[in-house]
């Protein structure tokens, strides 16, 4: 079974968020999860949901701040293995061509 998830930690501050959100991702590095992060926030994978958890909850307290702001929404297929790449590739083949505005 894979986990796929979105999460998305910020502090709740005027200016850049970048510092805090880095270190959110730094705090994922303890895990066993996969990821990638994007402007909209970071796509975690991982075997079962108490990892995604424990790193969601890593992420969240690695940012320093009054408020943090935390976004968590699972994908929890449970009837086959699937990563977050396969799902982009069914889109893709739909589409016919990257699902990128960019793409050549």
């Amino acid at each position: 079974m894979t986990v796929i998830a979105l999460l998305s930690v910020a502090p709740v501050v005027e200016g850049s968020m970048a510092g805090e959100v880095a270190k959110a991702v730094a705090a994922l590095d303890d895990f066993d999860v996969a990821y990638e992060t994007n402007p909209m926030g970071t796509v975690i994978e991982a075997d079962d949901i108490e990892e995604v958890m424990a790193a969601a909850t890593a992420a969240h307290r690695a940012v320093d701040g009054d408020r943090v702001s935390t976004f968590l929404k699972i994908d929890d297929k449970r009837d086959r293995d699937r990563r977050a790449r396969e799902k982009v590739e069914s889109v893709e083949r739909e589409l016919g061509r990257p699902a990128r505005s960019d793409a050549e």
